[in-house]
C-alpha cells in the first residue's frame, strides 16, 4: 500500500504544477515524506527509494529553480 501512495503523488505531482514546485524545493528524501504525509500521502523513505529504483528515476533536483525529475505524467 505504501508504494502505492508514492506513485499516486508522482502522478498528482506530475498533473500538478503547483503540487510539484511544492516538492521540487525540498533537498532531503525526509523532507519529502514528511510533507507527503501532511497531504495524506503515507509512506516511507524506503517505499519512496524502492518505487525510485524500480523506476529508474533518481531523486537529484537539477536547474534553476531546482526540478526533480521523478514525476510522472
Amino acid at each position: 500500500m505504501s508504494k502505492k501512495n508514492v506513485e499516486e503523488l508522482l502522478i498528482a505531482g506530475g498533473a500538478d504544477e503547483k503540487l510539484r514546485s511544492k516538492y521540487n524545493e525540498l533537498k532531503t528524501k525526509e523532507e519529502f515524506v514528511a510533507l507527503a504525509k501532511t497531504d495524506g500521502y503515507d509512506f516511507t523513505v524506503q517505499d519512496l527509494d524502492a518505487v525510485l529504483r524500480e523506476s529508474g528515476d533518481n531523486f537529484e533536483s537539477f536547474g534553476n529553480p531546482p526540478k526533480k525529475m521523478i514525476w510522472w505524467h
